[in-house]
């Protein structure tokens, strides 16, 4: 008898060793050719059986590379086809969110201020705009995408003065424009006398443990790494901008914005990173305004970086948890990814046996849009309808009719529209997806 008291003892001060070395946050050695300490989903008594259908919807979507840590421990990694842990992959726009962190670390070496006209680095005439005009863009315009600059050119990704032209004064229109963007990085070089690449390095990969760099694809500088290297920058966000006890933004003001509202055009936008629980946002290449979150199926408080085809840096600081995602585009909701990664959340959540808030079809009024067989469907009629158009993600408009009737949708390519239902009350936006 005693000595199996002896051993349920010990078996008890063992299991809470565990538990507390579990709950305490962990760093990957500064090496990234050192081991990575793992954790297990069992040990952590999460809901192993639901592992297959996310792996399974993952591969199915074209993933290349799966992460996801707990408190800095990787409980799940997975690869697909000949894609490996060494492997490096585009971040596409996902990189935005590092250039977002480098200009905080040049705003607290004081190279630069986030109010500080962008002409003061690019010199005046970099944009075709009058000059009264082009000196009300600063380098927060550009981080929170409300330089004014038309959007409605050939290439969103041009940064020659003759691509940039004048559509609103900075301040008054949210756009996700990708050249006003891009030139953040001249300025960048300008202001700290240093390459991207770098300063870069300087300031971030060699204290957190970073591989990769930035290439030059066209207009766009694009960062490269490992799903690994992805994971510690997110690790890094998720813990306040501190890697273990080294604190990499030290600017706390400059963190706290960056991960909140930047404006009040686009609730979900921060400085480059995306926030979801905002109960609104607006999405690259449309000028309506969405009621409800982000990624409906993910925790309100995930913050992420996001890049075209899908590529994450995303996480919650109420779980503890970083999710990557690197890949091609998931065929099925062609290049709008937002509702791909509310999609992973909620299978990753569902591994995790933790449940999200989960919400109903986007409404107004208790009046939803459905689509069922290619039909989209009104499922209450109204007297105040004015009229009623679909758009493509261009925004162009695809139909147009003037009553309640449904509407076939069965000749539209696969992608995500919005039916904008005008009335005498004020404009409706509601998404959905043709698949």
């Amino acid at each position: 008898m005693r000595s199996l008291l002896l051993i349920f003892f010990t078996m008890t001060i063992v299991m809470s060793s565990a538990i507390e070395v579990h709950a305490q946050r962990y760093f990957p050695p500064l090496n990234p050719q050192m081991q990575w300490d793992t954790l297990s989903a069992t040990t952590l008594g999460w809901c192993t059986e639901k592992t297959p259908a996310l792996f399974e919807y993952l591969e199915r979507s074209n993933t290349k590379g799966y992460l996801l840590l707990y408190k800095g421990r990787i409980v799940l990694e997975k690869y697909f086809g000949t894609f490996t842990k060494d492997s490096a992959w585009y971040w596409a726009s996902a990189g935005k969110t590092l250039t977002s962190v480098l200009i905080g670390k040049a705003q607290e070496e004081k190279a630069l201020s986030l109010d500080d006209k962008t002409s003061k680095y690019l010199g005046v005439g970099w944009t075709s705009m009058p000059k009264e005009k082009e000196d009300l863009i600063t380098i927060k315009n550009q981080l929170t995408m409300t330089t004014g600059l038309n959007d409605e050119v050939s290439s969103l990704d041009c940064t020659d003065d003759t691509c940039l032209t004048y559509l609103a004064d900075a301040g008054t229109r949210w756009s996700y424009h990708n050249a006003p963007y891009t030139l953040l990085e001249e300025v960048l070089a300008k202001a700290t006398g240093q390459t991207l690449n770098a300063f870069t390095t300087s300031t971030l990969k060699t204290k957190i443990g970073m591989t990769g760099s930035w290439l030059k694809l066209g207009y766009n500088n694009v960062y490269f790494s490992t799903p690994r290297s992805m994971a510690r920058f997110g690790l890094m966000m998720l813990n306040n901008g501190i890697w273990n006890k080294d604190t990499i933004i030290k600017d706390r003001e400059y963190y706290n914005a960056m991960i909140n509202r930047s404006q009040v055009l686009n609730p979900s936008y921060g400085y480059l990173w995306w926030l979801n629980g905002q109960g609104g946002y607006m999405l690259p290449g449309f000028q309506f305004f969405f009621n409800g979150n982000l990624a409906k199926d993910a925790p309100e408080d995930v913050i992420s970086g996001i890049g075209k085809n899908g590529q994450f840096v995303s996480f919650s600081k109420e779980h503890d948890l970083v999710m990557i995602r690197m890949g091609q585009a998931p065929d099925s909701l062609g290049y709008v990814p937002n509702f791909y990664m509310s999609d992973l959340w909620k299978l990753t959540m569902d591994v995790a046996c933790r449940a999200t808030s989960v919400e109903e079809s986007i409404h107004v009024e208790n009046e939803p849009v459905i689509m069922h067989d290619d039909m989209i469907r009104f499922t209450s009629l109204r007297t105040d309808i004015n009229r009623i158009t679909v758009y493509d993600m261009n925004g162009r408009s695809m139909h147009m009719q003037y009553n309640q009737d449904p509407i076939n949708v069965g000749q539209f390519p696969i992608g995500v529209y919005t039916v904008v239902i005008s009335s005498t009350k004020g404009n409706t936006n509601h998404l959905i997806v043709k698949k």
